[in-house]
């Protein structure tokens, strides 16, 4: 996610969850998940004591008064027993809760909404939970200055995830950790066009004039890269052609569902990079493995309706129309970071520094400047474009403010390019494409991708990558 304000088997999300509570009562007629994972950054994301399968939103919008309402559907498993647990939501009005059908308690404390089911559930239960709501959703300022959440366009609303924003459109567990499947049905007035995630299933008109659209993401999403895009869109369904894959992500019968969603206003500008998805695609899949979903795409709206381009799961969100080594950068992102999904927020050098890797290697196979050139290039005279280059760590921004700053982009990358240069390209692609397979699907620290380099390349040292480019302070020795 570039922003322009500053510029080993899958481990399952509910181990995850329980590696990440730090608290818990121990059972009994009162017990309680916890309000928050204690993730590093964002303390009060997420919520402790089940793990979400599966979220289905019914919703409709009028961006005349901007009022979003409908019900939500959590499908969970307890992981403790729980006399109450919470759900995050900002603003918005709720109306009625229910767990497996029965009228619940609850209550609201700033984002938690916290709910008290009408009998306890035993560790190991799957229940539902319903929430209806409604009211006006609201833009979320994040602590680096930029805006997440709802927000609204010329002609309809935008929601942005990442890293807290979807708690402001949907109840649910917002910490990355937590990954579900997603079944999102929008209406919205006559005219307009709702697009998310995966693959559309349906579109209907009712007598009135309003369209209903039936969103599928059958493979497990973290909800910061959920999202809705509500408007006036020309699209299109070009053809990616694929080699069947046998994994989740398997194209039917070769070839994959495409759906790029443009703002009239950007179709001529971004025409020709937007051809480019086929290509930029197919270099994707040959350098980082198959391709980890059943569907792709775009959504590109006006340069004012946002800041920064994302990730969003199969389909990213460009503000206008991108350049190419953004549209690079996003696309990469569907491996890392929307596939293989950052633990904590912590480990969000992850997802950038291959995705900004990703940009490098582009160029480098395009016959542009090299790796190793953009490597020395940032090392030589980096504080000219980005004054933080060196400020701080990749593995270790100071505050949550820092977590999208350029030592997370740049010098993520530059570990990225130590490592090829220590192994060689033979054993780096090796490593690339084993690290998205090992964790696909899944959530994976830094930590975890350390430990899995090591393994792989038994015979090198890495301590001084580790120390002095991952976690050091300052600029480290030229290598």
């Amino acid at each position: 996610m570039p922003r322009s304000v500053r510029l080993v088997p899958v481990m399952a999300a509910t181990t995850l969850l329980l590696a990440l509570t730090a608290c818990d009562d121990g059972g009994g007629p009162d017990a309680s998940g916890a309000p928050g994972l204690g993730d590093p950054y964002f303390p009060k994301a997420g919520n402790g004591g089940y793990d979400v399968s599966h979220y289905g939103l019914t919703l409709a919008y009028t961006p005349q008064g901007n009022r979003l309402g409908g019900t939500a559907v959590v499908t969970a498993r307890a992981t403790e027993d729980l006399a109450a647990f919470d759900l995050d939501l900002v603003g918005m009005d709720v109306d009625e809760v229910t767990v497996g059908g029965d009228a619940a308690e609850f209550r609201r404390d700033g984002q938690e909404l916290i709910v008290r089911p009408s009998g306890t559930l035993t560790e190991g239960e799957t229940f539902e939970v319903r929430v209806r709501y409604s009211g006006s959703p609201r833009t979320i300022t994040d602590s680096d200055g930029s805006k997440e959440g709802w927000l609204r366009t010329a002609d309809g609303a935008l929601a942005l995830g990442e890293p807290n924003g979807s708690m402001a459109w949907f109840p649910g567990n917002h910490h990355p950790s937590d990954k579900a499947s997603y079944d999102i049905a929008v209406t919205v007035p006559k005219g307009l066009t709702a697009v998310s995630n995966g693959e559309l299933r349906s579109e209907r008109t009712a007598g009135d004039g309003r369209r209903t659209f039936d969103w599928h993401s059958a493979e497990p999403m973290a909800s910061y890269v959920a999202t809705l895009a509500i408007g006036h869109y020309t699209v299109t369904r070009p053809t990616v052609t694929r080699t069947a894959d046998t994994g989740a992500g398997a194209a039917r019968n070769g070839v994959l569902p495409v759906y790029v969603a443009v703002d009239p206003s950007q179709v001529a500008a971004g025409r020709d990079v937007l051809a480019r998805l086929p290509d930029v695609m197919e270099w994707a899949d040959t350098n980082f493995g198959p391709y980890p979903f059943s569907s792709a795409g775009a959504i590109v709206d006006r340069p004012e309706d946002a800041a920064y381009a994302l990730e969003t799961q199969s389909r990213p969100v460009y503000p206008g129309a991108p350049d190419l080594e953004t549209f690079v950068h996003e696309t990469a992102h569907q491996w890392f970071g929307d596939s293989v999904t950052p633990k904590t927020w912590q480990d969000m050098w992850l997802n950038e520094g291959f995705a900004t890797y990703a940009e490098w290697l582009w160029n480098e196979d395009e016959g542009g400047a090299g790796a190793q050139e953009r490597f020395t290039q940032l090392y030589d005279h980096g504080e000219d474009e980005y004054e933080d280059l060196w400020a701080f760590p990749p593995a270790k921004p100071p505050t949550a403010a820092y977590i999208s700053d350029s030592p997370v982009y740049q010098r993520g990358a530059m570990v990225i390019h130590r490592i090829r240069t220590t192994v060689g390209d033979d054993a780096f692609y090796d490593i690339v494409q084993g690290w998205a397979a090992a964790h696909r699907h899944g959530n994976a620290g830094t930590a975890d991708f350390t430990a899995y380099v090591e393994q792989q390349a038994p015979d090198e040292d890495f301590d001084e990558i580790w120390a002095d480019w991952l976690y050091g302070e300052g600029k480290p020795q030229r290598p």
